[in-house]
């Protein structure tokens, strides 16, 4: 069953100097979600933003739910910092981790819901066994790290993968898992993206580097509904 689209900004291609009035800005603009990059300059090669920047921003967030995505090592200290910080979902990377059906459930109970991310060159095989305690798998269609990058075209074949791993798993259980894309999505491409299964889509600098917010969260979502036409 399809779900609606979700737009979720990056505040990594956000202004830092104002980080508060661009989340406002942006949430008015009409973004679903606040996507929030926690970079660590280890597991990444960056260095981002903590829990107390991210319970600085939720009240700027208003509804829109604050998209955690853990790119850290070790993960599991950061979970509950996080879900007391405001964070509505947290998202991880398997190979951060030493136990993901643990971290994952860390997340749960701390009222969070619960994504796991995969990057390029990282196998879907993570998936197996842990379908049941997951609220959205997330592709990084970049190399995690810096905004701005190119979308890298392998992550259309992929992404059908997990379309197919979803729906097969909403058709056995009746639970919805969203799939979300990460890195270079653009106006012009999210229609293919969204053809091939994604629903929730990462846009930094497409929305933020644009003139008019609203006008190209629009586009995206205009461009993103095209795709059962194609």
């Amino acid at each position: 069953m399809a779900q609606p689209t979700v737009i979720a900004p990056s505040i990594l291609s956000a202004n830092f100097a104002r980080l508060g009035d661009d989340v406002s800005r942006v949430v008015e603009a009409g973004a679903d979600w606040i996507h929030f990059d926690v970079m660590d300059n280890h597991y990444v090669p960056n260095l981002t933003f903590g829990p107390m920047v991210c319970e600085a921003l939720k009240p700027h967030a208003g509804k829109a739910l604050m998209d955690v995505h853990l790119m850290v090592e070790p993960v599991d200290a950061l979970v509950p910092l996080f879900a007391k910080a405001g964070a509505g979902l947290i998202s991880f990377h398997p190979e951060a981790t030493r136990h993901v059906d643990r971290t994952l459930q860390l997340i749960r109970d701390a009222g969070c819901l619960a994504g796991l991310v995969f990057n390029p060159g990282t196998p879907l095989a993570w998936l197996d066994h842990v379908m049941d305690k997951l609220d959205l798998v997330m592709l990084m269609s970049v190399n995690p790290g810096f905004g701005g990058q190119s979308f890298i075209a392998s992550t259309l074949p992929k992404l059908r993968q997990v379309r197919e791993r979803i729906d097969a798993h909403a058709r056995e259980t009746g639970r919805t898992i969203r799939l979300e894309v990460d890195g270079g999505v653009k106006t012009d491409n999210i229609a293919t993206i969204a053809a091939a299964g994604a629903d929730t889509f990462v846009a930094g600098s497409a929305v933020f580097g644009s003139a008019d917010w609203a006008a190209t969260i629009g586009t995206l979502r205009r461009e993103a509904g095209k795709a059962s036409a194609m």
